[in-house]
């Protein structure tokens, strides 16, 4: 949140196009990907994840990111951060001149090892030139830390540990700090504590939470850290991806009722809620499946 936002406001980071996409089994043309981009940009959401430059022999699904990012139209007051995994990735972004990048480690060792082959330790250390390189060309850095309410390999993650890596990735230099229930696992209590924790070492305005809605606890657990003081909320339209890692977990909460929450709590978005519904059946008929957001398939529904 910003100084010239409101307490009411409330900015949905649109993840759909990079972490919704890149869990799904169906392979997206580019094509549509750039459509895709496109008809969010147009429906008043401010942050959108449209890529990640990551080795195409581990996300097959994104292997033409350079294609996608070079073609979408890039909005005046729309951010389009892309995922990097290392100075590699960030070389490849930097050369389409992308000019926002996000980094991203895990709050449980276990999950690290799987999903990256690396520690923790191993995985900021390998951050750490890029978070430099990064700011002498003026670009900016956010960062997700996973696994902060539940692993798959150990179960409980320490909460203290995600303060750590929390606090790591703000002191390297992300101006935000994106906190993941990759698994879905979280209620509202345990998710409002781990959020109060973070929030003593770093602060409230550069903290946004990520949930995934496993468990149908997505919405209850964002309602609970907006009354904490969070005001940043990623989500995914038509609630796309989910961790290929945990069994039965479900995709990204769907952002179309993500906004129609908060607009129901009187808050703001800038977002236009039928628009973007729209784009996410749009989606949703060319993965071939219904719409995951509940406010679209009772739309839909209704007569």
């Amino acid at each position: 949140m910003t100084a010239t936002q409101p307490t009411d406001f409330v900015r949905i980071v649109e993840v759909g196009p990079r972490d919704g996409l890149q869990n799904e089994k169906t392979l997206v043309p580019a094509a549509d990907k750039i459509a895709l981009i496109d008809r969010l940009s147009a429906t008043g959401l401010r942050s959108i994840e449209a890529t990640s430059f990551v080795s195409p022999k581990w996300v097959p699904q994104l292997a033409d990111a350079t294609e996608v990012y070079t073609g979408i139209a890039k909005r005046p007051g729309v951010r389009y951060p892309v995922l990097v995994p290392n100075e590699q990735g960030y070389e490849r972004a930097r050369a389409v001149g992308v000019d926002e990048i996000a980094v991203f480690t895990a709050a449980s060792e276990a999950f690290n090892r799987k999903n990256i082959n690396a520690s923790i330790e191993e995985s900021l250390q390998r951050f750490a030139p890029v978070i430099e390189r990064a700011k002498a060309d003026g670009v900016a850095v956010r960062g997700y830390v996973s696994t902060v309410l539940g692993c798959p390999y150990q179960g409980e993650v320490p909460v203290a540990e995600v303060v750590r890596v929390a606090k790591a990735l703000h002191a390297m230099g992300c101006y935000e700090v994106s906190l993941g229930d990759t698994i879905g696992v979280g209620t509202p209590a345990k998710a409002a504590a781990m959020l109060r924790a973070v929030a003593t070492e770093v602060p409230m305005a550069a903290l946004a939470i990520h949930f995934h809605d496993t468990y149908g606890q997505a919405l209850a657990n964002i309602h609970a850290c907006l009354d904490e003081g969070v005001r940043v909320v990623d989500a995914a339209v038509s609630g796309t991806g989910g961790c290929p890692y945990a069994k039965g977990a479900s995709g990204n909460v769907a952002s179309e009722d993500v906004v129609y929450m908060l607009h129901g709590m009187g808050m703001d978005t800038d977002i236009d809620l039928d628009a973007l519904s729209a784009t996410g059946r749009w989606l949703a008929e060319r993965l071939g499946r219904p719409s995951g957001s509940k406010f679209t398939l009772a739309r839909t529904a209704a007569p």
